[in-house]
């Protein structure tokens, strides 16, 4: 049993996938250090990320397809599913190997999967631009939660830095336990506390909002509910368009003015 093993990153996954092509074995198995565990009769490939490794395979997809087809990879990679790992090496294998365009043969399985879980990944991303919440801080910074399934935030920076270009702003997974922060210049990945953030709710404690933020959450939750007819209320068609999982991120979905942390 062949045994890749790398360290978590895309630029990791593509160097293993780079040396397993170069040197002419196929994996059994590519798995990041975070979910390895020892296997005494396998066949254990450490990479050793390659930035060089990277581009060089990066580029051998981009020519035998497009950027547009990349980006579809790189979704996928987002996707974290188990086996993630094999699914790009076969797909980006067969790129490489076959003298015409396969991102449209659906003939292909790997080519099938890599679309429906891009996809999959794509519309979790634009839900997380439809149903973000900005919580404006004492520090004029405004922060937002989020636990989406897939590891979608990375998608979404670009266009918080173009909407909101003119604020600083902190964009947080609560699940993955990373974020980015804006701050009117640059942006940065960041970790936090829990401190003043609730991870469960994805709340700022009280003491920390900006006043004018307890009265805005108060307002836009007095406004939903004088616009919210009972008699339509639909609540199957409601989930549909708006998943549970993010009405804990919405103040007219569960408003408190006193919230625990932990």
């Amino acid at each position: 049993m062949n045994l890749f093993i790398y360290d978590q990153t895309f630029e990791g996954l593509l160097t293993a996938i780079n040396d397993a092509i170069d040197l002419n074995i196929k994996p059994d198995k590519i798995i990041s250090t975070k979910f390895f565990q020892d296997d005494l009769f396998a066949t254990k490939y450490d990479i050793v990320t390659d930035s060089d490794k990277f581009d060089k395979i990066w580029n051998q997809v981009k020519e035998k397809s497009n950027e547009q087809n990349c980006q579809r990879i790189f979704k996928a990679y987002l996707s974290e599913i188990s086996d993630i790992e094999m699914i790009i090496y076969n797909y980006i294998k067969l790129i490489i190997e076959t003298s015409y365009n396969v991102e449209v043969n659906f003939s292909e399985d790997s080519v099938i999967k890599i679309n429906n879980i891009q996809k999959k990944v794509g519309r979790e991303a634009q839900r997380v631009l439809m149903f973000v919440r900005f919580q404006r801080t004492i520090d004029d910074i405004y922060y937002a939660s989020f636990d989406p399934k897939y590891n979608v935030i990375p998608l979404t920076v670009a266009h918080f830095r173009n909407r909101f270009a003119d604020q600083k702003w902190i964009i947080f997974d609560t699940r993955r336990k990373f974020g980015y922060y804006y701050d009117l210049k640059d942006v940065r990945e960041i970790t936090i506390g829990k401190q003043k953030i609730n991870f469960k709710s994805g709340k700022v404690d009280n003491d920390v909002l900006h006043v004018s933020e307890k009265l805005f959450q108060k307002l836009w939750k007095g406004y939903y509910d004088t616009i919210n007819i009972k008699e339509r209320k639909n609540i199957k068609v409601h989930i549909q368009f708006l998943p549970k999982r993010f009405w804990k991120y919405l103040p007219e979905k569960d408003f408190k003015n006193t919230l625990v942390t932990s």
